[in-house]
C-alpha cells in the first residue's frame, strides 16, 4: 500500500518591514517578501501599529489588532494580495 505524504504548511516565526515589503520568517528557514503594497492596511500604518503582531495558530496567520489586519501564511506563500489591494493602481 502506497502512503501519501502529506507537507505541512510553514508557519511564520517572525515578521518586519522594509521600506517596500512585509518580510516573515518561516519555520522552515526560508524569508518571504512580498510588496507592502498588496496590504493598504499596512501601507498606511506607523512604524508602531506595523511592529505591534500576534502570530495565530502557532504561526499559520499574523494579525495586526491596532489595524484589524489579518493575513494567513499560506496566502502569502501562494502570492494572494489583499482583497482591498487594487492590482489596477500598481
Amino acid at each position: 500500500m502506497n502512503s501519501l505524504l502529506v507537507e505541512e504548511m510553514p508557519r511564520a516565526t517572525s515578521v518586519d518591514f522594509t521600506d517596500d515589503e512585509l518580510c516573515v520568517s518561516l519555520s522552515d528557514g526560508r524569508r518571504l517578501a512580498v510588496p507592502i503594497a498588496w496590504f493598504p492596511r499596512l501601507v498606511h500604518a506607523t512604524v508602531a501599529q506595523r511592529a505591534h503582531y500576534e502570530l495565530l495558530g502557532g504561526g499559520q496567520g499574523i494579525h495586526w489588532p491596532d489595524l484589524e489586519e489579518d493575513v494567513s501564511v499560506a496566502g502569502l506563500v501562494a502570492g494572494r494580495p489583499s482583497v482591498e489591494f487594487d492590482a489596477t493602481r500598481h
